[in-house]
């Protein structure tokens, strides 16, 4: 006589299903370990989303303070003279504001010198404007530390960033000495030009390399400095929209004629720009890895407990659980580690990012050093700029590795023979 098992099959993700789920979620004595690699699972995707969304916002915040701090200075294109003095700098200047979208032509004198005071000695760039063209740099104007720039033009002062009067010990008022080497042709041979300016004012732009060797000099008083008279060493243009350049560089070309070259600020700094994109790109990788072990920690958390529940499977086989509820009970099982190890890491990431600036400065009081140098990275704090769809892409994909983890564990699980599992109990 042969007797047959009928199966009922259930509606998918049915209450018994979650209820199994979480009931194999808690602890028990005899299951302790399979809990504590089920533990390790979910701290391990936690942290990894959460190290993983905080690195692309530290990097996405260091890219965008750098292009904010270096296109906020310089120009985002320069008008160079081929084959001769640019005297004509006002006839050019004019030429480019007409083209579409360039706000503003600013003629500048720019060369390197060396810079003296009470503390010590140092090189420096020196850009020659006139007062109202430092007016429109925002990133000086905006952030004078003290003094001003009234009257700067019918003054021969000097404008310097905080960290080179730091270095130099001289505050506004006091005079510091520039020595430009290219100086006066003598028949004893070239006399440096030596010349003490006062300190009218003192600005922060918050990066270092801007703001240890910067000097603004009225633009008339570096064409006698340089021994330039009525000319100047490039006009940098500033265009309405810097990523689209490139769309109207042919425009400035055509209107600049045949001895005035034109570079933008995509030629000047892409090696810079590259180096950052690929570290980028490479970190995301390397950090992706981390939310990947702890996935297939999640692989072995689950095949233990297949193993160690084959008598509870079979029992719900022979009382008619098809082998789809099986599989789903396991799905929910280690989907569950890795959802919530991913909202939690989410929610952490968050945290860092909106605190890190404040989480930097406590590292660097307990450890007694500075962390996220200036010096080394340029700028004075440490950002974090996150990126909706990066961090989107970071929580589906750890959401879908970790579901991806647990299909061949609940497999397993839905093929196991109820006969065989009972045979030994």
């Amino acid at each position: 006589m042969t007797s047959t098992t009928k199966t009922t099959a259930t509606a998918p993700f049915a209450s018994f299903e979650w209820m199994l789920s979480l009931r194999y979620l808690r602890a028990r004595r005899k299951e302790g370990f399979i809990s504590v690699i089920a533990g390790f699972s979910f701290l391990g995707i936690m942290l990894g989303v959460a190290t993983l969304i905080i690195v692309m916002a530290v990097m996405n915040g260091f890219r965008e303070q750098l292009y904010e701090k270096i296109l906020g200075v310089n120009g985002h294109a320069i008008v160079h003279k081929i084959g001769g003095p640019f005297t004509d700098y006002e006839v050019v200047s004019n030429q480019m504001r007409a083209v579409a979208g360039v706000k503003d032509a600013i003629p500048l004198v720019e060369g390197q010198v060396m810079v003296s005071g009470p503390g010590t000695t140092s090189g420096a760039i020196v850009r020659g404007m006139k007062a109202g063209d430092i007016e429109k740099i925002s990133l000086v104007s905006g952030n004078l530390k003290d003094g001003s720039l009234d009257n700067f033009d019918q003054s021969a002062t000097v404008a310097i960033g905080t960290r080179m009067a730091n270095s130099l010990r001289v505050t506004v008022g006091d005079r510091i000495t520039m020595i430009n080497p290219r100086g006066r042709a003598t028949v004893f041979g070239t006399k440096p030009n030596i010349k003490r300016y006062p300190v009218a004012a003192i600005f922060e732009i918050g990066m270092s390399e801007y703001d240890r060797t910067m000097v603004f000099l009225p633009l008339k008083e570096a064409q006698r400095f340089f021994n330039s008279p009525n000319a100047v060493t490039v006009v940098e243009l500033l265009v309405d929209d810097p990523q689209a350049i490139t769309d109207i560089k042919p425009a400035l070309k055509q209107a600049a004629g045949p001895t005035i070259f034109v570079s933008d600020w995509t030629e000047r700094n892409q090696s810079f720009f590259s180096v950052l994109e690929i570290e980028r790109n490479v970190m995301f990788l390397i950090l992706s890895l981390i939310v990947l072990v702890a996935t297939l920690n999640i692989i072995s958390g689950l095949m233990m407990l297949v193993k160690d529940k084959g008598r509870d499977i079979a029992i719900l086989r022979t009382m008619g659980a098809s082998k789809g509820s099986v599989m789903r009970v396991f799905l929910i099982t280690g989907a569950s580690i890795g959802v919530v190890g991913t909202i939690a890491g989410l929610i952490l990431g968050v945290v860092v990012c909106i605190n890190i600036e404040s989480i930097r400065q406590f590292i660097s009081y307990l450890t007694g050093t500075e962390v996220f140098s200036a010096e080394v990275y340029y700028l004075a704090t440490m950002p974090a700029s996150m990126n909706p769809r990066e961090t989107t892409a970071v929580v589906v994909m750890a959401m879908v590795l970790s579901v991806l983890a647990t299909i061949y564990p609940s497999w397993k699980a839905s093929r196991l023979d109820p006969v065989e599992a009972l045979r030994y109990e």
